[in-house]
């Protein structure tokens, strides 16, 4: 009987180690597994750094990658570097347990540099609005917060959610979504921005493109003649933003005076606040609609 009653608390407690034994699946398709929940995290991107407070993780994020400044708090977490450079040294020396990288925002150079520290490497990079609540859900597996990400993961869903009821069945709108002017570039189908527009019952014009984000011609968008424009605003002086268009009155955009401005960060940023971002789009697209002749 003891060695039953041995032999039942052995598997017992092999079975709670496992259990505390994250795994998931990145982005990338890799299978991640830590021997803990993770303690020290390094976040490489701003919306990694969003979706960890978010999941119940914030307080331990050890370093970050710049403009990682939501919420408030992010912005007192010690720096790693940039999109062009990271400091190293300043990696290994804060003895982080997983560094969540982003694999369109961090260069190839870089990832090989910190896959050679032989830390756990989580790529995150959702390409859907789905994949935001996904990302929640595993980041909570990793952190053991699985119940407070479960719930952001959630209420994420929920609010999408309505936003697709609302905007189902709508008529189609053309839309060219610029991401900067000079050179000028926008975001192909596989980006979150063309889930979003999607969503809205739009239709992103340059979604066949090869490349993420492709440089493209004034000449190619005036061909393709979208119904409209949204770009973000105006980042200074010697931003022209959008409103390099209002010269092609043919247009149909200028036309009608769909020329839209929305904070690129919440389109972009593939974090929870990119269901604002939706739902200021939808909106900019229904304006489109209701200036249609007749």
């Amino acid at each position: 009987m003891t060695k039953l009653l041995l032999a039942a608390a052995l598997m017992l407690s092999s079975q709670a180690v496992l259990a505390r034994t994250p795994t998931v699946i990145d982005d990338a398709g890799n299978r991640i597994t830590l021997d803990k929940p993770a303690q020290r995290i390094i976040s490489m991107s701003p919306h990694v750094t969003e979706l960890l407070f978010a999941a119940g993780g914030g307080k331990r994020i050890v370093g970050a990658m710049n403009f990682s400044d939501y919420p408030e708090e992010a912005k007192r977490i010690p720096l790693v570097g940039n999109d062009s450079q990271i400091d190293m040294e300043r990696v290994v020396a804060l003895k982080p347990d997983l560094l969540i990288v982003w694999q369109s925002g961090n260069t190839a150079r870089q990832l090989e540099q910190l896959r050679s520290l032989g830390i756990p490497v989580f790529y995150s990079e959702p390409r859907t609005l789905d994949g935001v609540a996904t990302s929640l859900t595993r980041f909570g597996d990793l952190l053991g917060t699985a119940p407070e990400a479960a719930r952001a993961a959630a209420a994420f869903r929920d609010r999408v959610k309505l936003l697709a009821v609302r905007y189902a069945n709508r008529p189609m709108v053309r839309v060219f979504y610029q991401v900067w002017d000079r050179p000028l570039y926008t975001l192909n189908g596989s980006h979150i921005v063309s889930d979003a527009i999607r969503l809205c019952g739009g239709e992103n014009i340059f979604a066949s493109q090869a490349v993420k984000a492709p440089a493209v011609s004034i000449e190619a968008v005036l061909q393709l003649n979208p119904e409209a424009v949204i770009g973000d605003a105006q980042q200074g002086p010697d931003d022209a933003g959008i409103t390099i268009w209002k010269p092609y009155r043919n247009m149909t955009a200028v036309a009608r005076g769909n020329l839209f401005t929305l904070r690129g960060e919440l389109l972009t940023r593939a974090g929870p606040r990119i269901t604002d971002g939706v739902a200021q789009l939808c909106e900019r697209l229904e304006t489109a609609r209701k200036r249609r002749p007749g």
